[in-house]
């Protein structure tokens, strides 16, 4: 009987073993990638911490995947090539028109807004005084950064200006402060991230117009339940005093739902005109 007890112990070890192998082989790995608006380290540095607690609070695995620039990102986002993705409004829209992305969760008190700025002492005090100068962009498609204010330098200033793409929009301000280029766009919450010594020696000399901002977006191959419980984990993290924090580093300062009719203005701006297929 020892023996049986033995063989009978061995057996349940082995088919409990078993049973755990299959179970966490049944849990779903999603891919989420995050437009590089900053760099590699610095994205990991934010959303790592935030992966880290939506794995228990989901049950489900992340991967963490990120792009070397913003075209790359595009590009592999209108191929539906991430389960979940943190992208700019216009992203967004082209997303959902090419793979049927649903937003779930997005900032609910700040907007949106590109931003124009020069080196401070430079004399250049608004943005008539870019025609023919050259502005540094972090890419083509970078709505609040890019898309906006070239629209609204030919559509509203009637100004003609260089353009250059540097990756990222960290790059964008030190082109500026560098005397690379003569001016950067960027996005309001961006340049409030930036390092002291390098803000202080900028100057915001334009604001743009103002629009939902980023949103966190599914693809549909995600099932709705599993879209549902992420986007509930997700606004209880924003009630948790640490988790509130890890989000503000997105920037997210008020997290809650997104919808898709709330980026209904942008489909018609006009802003294909100066979208840059990648």
């Amino acid at each position: 009987m020892p023996g049986y007890r033995k063989a009978v112990a061995i057996l349940m070890f082995a088919v409990t073993a078993w049973y755990s192998e299959a179970r966490a082989g049944d849990t779903p790995t999603y891919s989420i990638s995050i437009v590089p608006q900053f760099d590699h380290r610095r994205i990991e540095a934010i959303w790592r911490p935030i992966i880290e607690r939506l794995e228990p609070m989901t049950g489900f695995h992340f991967q963490l995947v990120m792009e070397p620039t913003i075209p790359a990102f595009e590009k592999a986002l209108n191929a539906g090539a991430y389960d979940f993705a943190y992208m700019n409004p216009y992203h967004y829209v082209v997303a959902h028109r090419l793979q049927g992305y649903q937003p779930i969760v997005r900032d609910v008190e700040n907007d949106l807004y590109g931003v124009v700025v020069v080196a401070k002492g430079t004399g250049l005090i608004n943005v008539a005084m870019l025609d023919g100068r050259k502005v540094a962009f972090p890419a083509p498609n970078a709505m609040g950064a890019s898309l906006i204010p070239r629209a609204e330098f030919v559509r509203k200033f009637h100004i003609k200006i260089s353009e250059v793409y540097v990756k990222s929009h960290d790059s964008a301000y030190l082109n500026v402060l560098l005397g690379q280029t003569d001016a950067a766009g960027g996005i309001r919450a961006t340049f409030d991230q930036l390092k002291p010594e390098i803000r202080d020696g900028l100057t915001i000399i334009h604001e743009t117009e103002r629009f939902p901002p980023h949103p966190l977006a599914a693809h549909p191959r995600v099932p709705p339940a599993d879209v549902l419980r992420i986007q509930k984990a997700l606004l209880e993290l924003g009630r948790d005093r640490h988790g509130a924090r890890l989000l503000a580093d997105i920037p997210i300062k008020s997290v809650g739902p997104a919808r898709d009719q709330e980026y209904e203005t942008l489909r018609h701006l006009g802003l294909e005109a100066f979208y840059v297929d990648q």
